[in-house]
């Protein structure tokens, strides 16, 4: 109960931590006319984005193995990566249709935005969570049963040396084979919840925003290029949790799915609310799709004689 109350007070602080954050940024890059200060109910939704920013960081940070600068920079990461690349760099390829919605000259600032909350909040946050430093071993030596074994024991949980890790370990023509599943289940995804999820959410206007859209030919290369940093900012986040394998799933789902879809809860001039709506909708569930069929296919090898359970303590 205490622990409970402790992990809710530190979510709370963290809240208000990026809260005050994310307007230091906008402020400093003249970014405060973006909807972000558009009034109460941008506040409000921002304070809520914020809230659930903190919890999902705070879940991977909690059961990881790491600590200190290795996870830092791996939060960090991850962080940066879904928040802000990942959807500022489609931003780029569609610029000339959404010119009169992003100008050139305020995409550099979206960037820049991501990056100083990012490299702000991460340390704050393993700091918080008592991740800096690792924490002391108890060793037990168990000579009931047997012969005498010597036990490593960490915040009550059993130890394994990190070459005994064996997540992510597998054959390059296992890699290979899956990477290509991996991406050709995100254009899969791509593909199917713009149609099926996104269009029919948005409804007329969708027709109306998107007036003349042209499709470059190049998409799918691209999209598969982004399939593949999705990949990249996942596999420390497999390798570094706790747990049966589906927590690292759990994790990065979440990751995915909050880190890039969150912001679209706060309201925007440029961008109407039933568009603004569907895209949440759409990008929340795919990605928490695309998160665990990452991790299920990367945990472990696959094949004869591998190891099913995939637990790491």
């Amino acid at each position: 109960m205490r622990t409970g109350i402790w992990l809710l007070i530190k979510i709370a602080v963290l809240t208000v931590i990026l809260f005050i954050l994310f307007g230091l940024a906008s402020a400093l890059l003249g970014l405060g006319d973006t909807g972000e200060g558009a009034g109460p109910e941008a506040a409000l939704s921002l304070l809520a984005v914020c809230f659930l920013f903190s919890l999902v960081l705070s879940y991977p940070i909690i059961r990881s193995r790491w600590h200190g600068w290795r996870l830092i920079l791996t939060i960090f990461v991850v962080f940066y990566g879904a928040m802000t690349l990942l959807s500022q760099i489609e931003t780029v390829v569609f610029l000339n249709h959404l010119v009169a919605v992003v100008s050139a000259e305020t995409l550099p600032k979206l960037f820049l935005q991501g990056l100083i909350i990012a490299a702000l909040f991460t340390p704050l946050t393993v700091l918080i969570h008592g991740k800096i430093k690792q924490s002391p071993c108890n060793y037990i030596i168990n000579s009931f049963d047997g012969p005498a074994a010597l036990f490593i024991t960490r915040g009550g949980e059993s130890l394994l040396p990190d070459e005994q890790n064996l997540r992510l370990i597998m054959p390059v023509r296992q890699w290979l084979w899956k990477l290509a599943v991996i991406v050709a289940a995100y254009l899969f995804i791509y593909i199917f919840f713009g149609q099926f999820v996104f269009i029919p959410l948005a409804g007329e206007a969708f027709h109306q925003y998107y007036a003349g859209l042209q499709m470059p030919s190049w998409i799918l290369p691209f999209q598969a290029l982004r399939a593949l940093i999705w990949v990249a900012l996942a596999l420390p986040v497999i390798r570094m949790m706790k747990g049966a394998w589906w927590e690292a799933g759990l994790a990065v789902s979440l990751l995915f799915a909050v880190l890039m879809g969150a912001l679209l809860l706060i309201p925007q001039p440029f961008m109407p609310e039933q568009i603004r709506l569907a895209h949440f909708v759409e990008l929340i569930t795919s990605n928490f799709l695309f998160g665990w069929i990452i991790v299920f296919l990367l945990h472990r090898c696959h094949g004869k004689g591998s190891i099913v359970t995939g637990y790491i303590r």
